[in-house]
């Protein structure tokens, strides 16, 4: 009983260190109301006001655009590949969505480097705006 205890605690130890990037965010997810929602005009205000974090939030909202192209790419061609040799449904519906998955990821890292995101800390400039949000809204 015990050797499975520590291995439970052991399991979770693991991914809470793999993952405590995600309490960033927490202030802003367990919340006991929640933020309302921003306008692109508040983001582009937040940008505008904040020399520091507001050109990487830019740049980091300039690389979802990747991520998107590349899966609609993705998604469209590996389905009508599939259409096109096997006319089964499921089989496109599938390679529909893995090519998806594969053409966002794809996107993600054409963008990561075509805007040099690695220099940058995005996450930081999200939190910086999810402050800056808050504080604005209350």
């Amino acid at each position: 009983m015990g050797e499975s205890r520590s291995f439970a605690e052991g399991f979770k130890g693991f991914w809470e260190e793999r993952l405590s990037f995600l309490e960033n965010y927490t202030r802003f997810t367990k919340r006991d109301t929640p933020l309302p929602s921003w306008s692109s005009s508040d983001v582009e205000e937040f940008i505008a006001s904040d020399p520091v974090h507001g050109p990487t939030l830019k740049t980091a909202r300039e690389a979802a655009t990747f991520g998107v192209a590349g899966a609609a790419l993705g998604a469209l061609s590996t389905a009508a590949f599939a259409w096109k040799y096997s006319r089964s449904p499921h089989g496109a519906a599938l390679s529909f969505l893995g090519g998806g998955v594969f053409g966002w990821t794809f996107g993600q890292e054409v963008a990561n480097h075509t805007l040099q995101l690695y220099k940058l800390d995005t996450m930081a400039a999200q939190v910086k705006f999810m402050e800056w949000w808050e504080r604005k809204s209350q």
